[in-house]
């Protein structure tokens, strides 16, 4: 990290080109394993919601979620996306709309509409989620199920055992984990800090044409200073009253925009969006470099592949704090909730914002202007009455999402450095918030200049994620073996075992007509040990049986 900084600060342009040149050869030699995992994620957790495994409890057998479900489920998506969904709600749809992906339809037309809101469900609905559930799955369970401390390395116990998971293996595990988070956070900070400028500019604080990346770095440090004074606060009841506080006024501009914008389109949009999404998951989903030449290769480095690596390198900080929450669910209420609800707010949250910029670009207006995705939703706002209160709105909404997400993330860094430490250190929080906003930084200026600073922010987001994709496919494998030995397996296991053995020795000594019951094994009882077949009514078997608190279970065969 101080290596990056240091290049940084001394050299940006051959930092720039050194991580162009690194994404160019990734994305061509390493593209296709992002494409097969985030989508590899999204059947996993399927299957593990619908196998026998679904009903294993995070917790103790019998224990009790520990938030009420509204309380869960309002905790977990404020902590997901709540910056992205602010800078790509009008941008993603609105430029794909315009420029849809390389090989699919025309550009501003009506089946670029479908295109444009399947493709911006597809980055922002299952397959972040995905991402997120499988990995805070894996923590709850090792965490909550088998009593292991909090850390990504914990989950790996099964895999390398307790002395590895503790030695340099998992700390070598956890601080992929970590810098997978300082680059997710970096990167957030950079997208809202752009987000911030273009606001200030469109409320007219700012002279467009003097705005610099001095303006950004300036930006930068004030975001920084205030999410690291929340991180070691202590405050958690002040940062709580905010993110509810932005959960209300996203609902509000949400709702403001619905009622004065394209009402009818947007409403069109919801199952239009949905039924599109749902009939090109396939295509959508294996689309790599394989075909399209360097346009498709472009194109994913831009969007797709970028949004995979951004969602894993999010996904320690998001996948701790949703396992913390979740202690009492079980496996099938867990992937259910962490799927579903936030990928349903999406959908509606695209077709508000991403169907008033259409609409708007449709009707004349270009808000499409030149591309630059952080200003166009102020673009819109400008077509829409209230502009300065909308656009203050925005930039108050960014701003927070990002502070009420730093400071947690800044807090799960020290952790992952002091070995899981409920409790880090303060000077420790404070080092990996100020990380945060050099490496923000750093993104944002080796973009090669102002006006691309976000290609810097997916280059280097790129190149943090990769180790840390691949932590997550070994994450699946230590969760299945853990999970193949766990009690409520093994006795399905073995009841089944013993039920089968049991109807045989039925049906061969009493040809169909028989009863089963549970009684205490013997010591030097057969290997089945504990059932039974008999002919009779349960109460013929004999009075020596009584007292012995034998379990009856009746039925024909």
């Amino acid at each position: 990290m101080f290596v990056l900084v240091g290049w940084g600060v001394a050299s940006t342009e051959t930092l720039s080109s050194v991580s162009k040149a690194a994404l160019d050869w990734l994305i061509l030699n390493t593209g296709w394993g992002f494409v097969l995992a985030a989508t590899g994620f999204v059947f996993f957790a399927l299957f593990l919601a619908f196998s026998k495994y679904g009903r294993i409890p995070l917790g103790n057998d019998g224990e009790k979620p520990e938030f009420r479900t509204v309380s869960w489920i309002a905790m977990m998506f404020s902590a997901g996306m709540g910056i992205g969904l602010m800078f790509f709600g009008v941008s993603e749809p609105l430029s794909h709309f315009v420029s849809p992906p390389p090989g699919t339809v025309p550009g501003e037309t009506d089946e670029a509409i479908r295109t444009a809101m399947a493709t911006s469900l597809f980055h922002w609905t299952l397959h972040p989620w995905a991402i997120y559930a499988v990995a805070g799955l894996a923590i709850a369970y090792s965490s909550f199920r088998r009593g292991r401390s909090q850390l990504i390395s914990s989950v790996f116990r099964p895999l390398i055992g307790k002395r590895n998971a503790e030695g340099p293996i998992g700390r070598l595990i956890d601080i992929l984990a970590l810098f997978a988070t300082l680059f997710g956070s970096a990167a957030s900070l950079g997208i809202g800090t752009l987000q911030i400028r273009s606001g200030m500019e469109a409320a007219g604080w700012l002279d467009p044409d003097s705005a610099s990346t001095t303006v950004l770095v300036l930006i930068i440090a004030v975001l920084t200073v205030c999410f690291i004074a929340s991180a070691v606060s202590g405050v958690a009841k002040g940062i709580q009253w905010l993110s509810n506080i932005n959960m209300v006024l996203a609902a509000v501009l949400a709702i403001f925009v619905f009622v004065v914008g394209p009402t009818i389109l947007i409403l069109n949009l919801l199952p239009t969006s949905l039924g599109t999404y749902l009939s090109d998951f396939g295509e959508m989903a294996s689309r790599s470099g394989a075909t399209g030449g360097d346009p498709m290769h472009e194109w994913l480095a831009g969007w797709t592949v970028f949004y995979w690596a951004w969602w894993i390198s999010w996904t320690p900080f998001v996948a701790m704090f949703i396992a913390r929450i979740s202690r009492g669910r079980t496996i099938r209420q867990f992937i259910s909730g962490v799927l579903l609800v936030p990928s349903a707010v999406s959908l509606v949250w695209f077709a508000i914002f991403g169907g008033a910029g259409i609409d708007s670009q449709q009707a004349g207006n270009n808000v499409y202007g030149d591309g630059t995705p952080e200003a166009q939703t102020f673009a819109v706002l400008e077509h829409l009455p209230l502009t300065l209160v909308t656009s203050v709105i925005v930039m108050i909404l960014v701003a927070i999402f990002f502070v009420s997400g730093a400071d947690a993330a800044s807090v799960v860094m020290g952790t992952l450095s002091q070995r899981g430490s409920i409790e880090p250190s303060k000077w420790v929080v404070i080092f990996w918030g100020a990380a945060t906003g050099a490496v923000a930084a750093i993104m944002l200026v080796v973009g090669g200049g102002e006006d691309e600073a976000l290609s810097g922010i997916q280059n280097l987001t790129f190149i943090g994620a990769l180790p840390f994709a691949v932590i997550m496919v070994l994450m699946c494998v230590a969760l299945m073996k853990d999970l193949r030995s766990d009690d409520i397996t093994l006795r399905d296991a073995k009841g089944a075992e013993v039920l089968e053995q049991a109807v045989i020795i039925g049906e061969e000594e009493h040809e169909g007509e028989f009863q089963l019951v549970t009684t205490p094994a013997e010591p030097n009882g057969d290997e089945n040990g504990s059932a039974s077949s008999g002919s009779g009514d349960p109460d013929d078997l004999g009075d020596e049986d009584e007292g012995k608190g034998r379990t009856e279970e009746a039925g024909k065969a």
